[in-house]
């Protein structure tokens, strides 16, 4: 069985950018680490490797440096990994982004279960994972919180629905996408960090995966970003100072006044 995971390298939340004239994630210069949500992707998709046999797959589209991402990957024990980077691929929306995915996917081949995060901490759509099975035409079950066993090819599993969760199974090969719910990440062992120092994680451009240049990046996005801007939160308030007798009995006569016109009294 063969289990690929697609992560992605992310700023810390509390590093995030905006470059507002490209309306683009600043990433240069800024500290990175694996999206959470990927974790559990990453554990499940070990979890399974460890029950069932086979071999996991990790892999990235982003700048050289998400090679970070993929080497902390082989440490929490993925088999082996591939960058996805290419300055052609820079601007990608999230249609983009599944496009090269689905196509790095498909030159692996051999899979079975493709697992990814639910979402990504600094775009927040929850879209890739869905449209990588969009273009690799394979069925998806979202919002897994619990995976169970694989029989003749099949693989039973729980996901989340809005009045509480319901048991589905489903053919492989199929793509999950897993909330943080369905298990605790492990963390990177010695023995996985020495493995990571020494892999050799092949880079795929757009070259390599013989990509339509008109469907990434900016030229390749459906979906643009018109404006960027930072909300500002306006209040509508009155200070008083009460520093004496009078002023604290005009004050607590104004708030309660407030109170009565807003109906809180």
């Amino acid at each position: 069985m063969r289990i690929i995971v697609p992560i992605k390298q992310v700023p810390e939340t509390k590093s995030v950018k905006m470059d507002e004239k490209t309306g683009t994630v600043i990433r240069e210069g800024v500290e990175s680490i694996i999206n959470p949500l990927d974790l559990y992707a990453i554990e499940i998709a070990v979890q399974l490797k460890e029950t069932c046999g086979g071999e996991t797959v990790a892999i990235s589209m982003g700048p050289p440096k998400a090679v970070e991402a993929l080497k902390e990957a082989i440490a929490m024990g993925v088999d082996s990994a591939v960058l996805l980077s290419d300055r052609a691929f820079a601007g990608s929306d999230t249609w983009a982004t599944s496009y090269v995915l689905a196509e790095a996917i498909r030159k692996i081949g051999g899979y079975d279960l493709v697992i990814c995060g639910e979402r990504a901490t600094d775009g927040d759509t929850g879209q890739v994972g869905p449209e990588i099975a969009s273009h690799l035409k394979l069925p998806v079950v979202s919002y897994v919180n619990k995976v169970g066993k694989i029989t003749n090819g099949v693989i039973d599993m729980q996901r989340l629905v809005e009045e509480g969760s319901e048991k589905i199974e489903s053919q492989m090969p199929c793509l999950l996408t897993v909330v943080k719910e369905v298990s605790d990440p492990r963390l990177p062992t010695l023995r996985g960090k020495q493995k990571a120092r020494k892999s050799q994680i092949p880079v795929w451009g757009i070259n390599d995966l013989a990509l339509d240049p008109k469907k990434v990046g900016l030229a390749g996005s459906p979906t643009k970003v018109v404006k960027i801007f930072r909300p500002k939160v306006a209040r509508e308030c009155e200070k008083m100072f009460a520093r004496d007798e009078e002023k604290i009995r005009e004050a607590v006569r104004k708030l309660g006044d407030l109170l009565k016109k807003k109906e809180i009294l």
